[in-house]
């Protein structure tokens, strides 16, 4: 058997999306980026990203409801735990970890994307690694520009 070729996996690209301060604790953002639609929630203060589409039928999960998890020891016996750390699909009322995008109602097969989300202080974003890109730009010709 021919061995494969190394075949680099294309490098991750990082978005700056918010400032932490735009989404309080229990709340939530939703960005476009890459033309994905992505929700922002913060949980206690750490920051988690899930695609804001419900793999089940492709509703747009992170409109849903922020929940807690339902756990039922016995029958009769009823109570929430994780507060604020799961999100009801608007459409079926799934439900999904808001950390790991881990459905609740199928955890075997269904998922939804999680996204890898970190805060970092604005010197760092402006002192790099994040590049502008520049563009060469030449006049060809005068305007007339009135200003009002």
């Amino acid at each position: 058997m021919a061995a494969q070729p190394d075949v680099a996996a294309p490098s991750a690209q990082r978005h700056v999306v918010a400032r932490a301060a735009e989404i309080p604790a229990g709340g939530r953002k939703i960005v476009t980026v890459r033309g994905r639609e992505i929700g922002i929630f913060n949980v206690g203060g750490r920051f988690h990203g899930l695609i804001n589409r419900c793999p089940h039928q492709g509703a747009r999960l992170c409109e849903g409801e922020i929940v807690s998890r339902l756990v039922a020891p016995e029958p009769g016996d009823y109570r929430l735990t994780r507060p604020g750390e799961m999100i009801r699909c608007p459409w079926h009322c799934w439900e999904f970890d808001i950390r790991t995008g881990q459905s609740l109602c199928d955890p075997n097969s269904v998922q939804a994307r999680a996204y890898d989300v970190a805060v970092q202080p604005g010197k760092s974003l402006v002192e790099g690694p994040f590049v502008a890109e520049s563009v060469d730009v030449s006049v060809e010709d005068d305007y007339i520009v009135v200003t009002m």
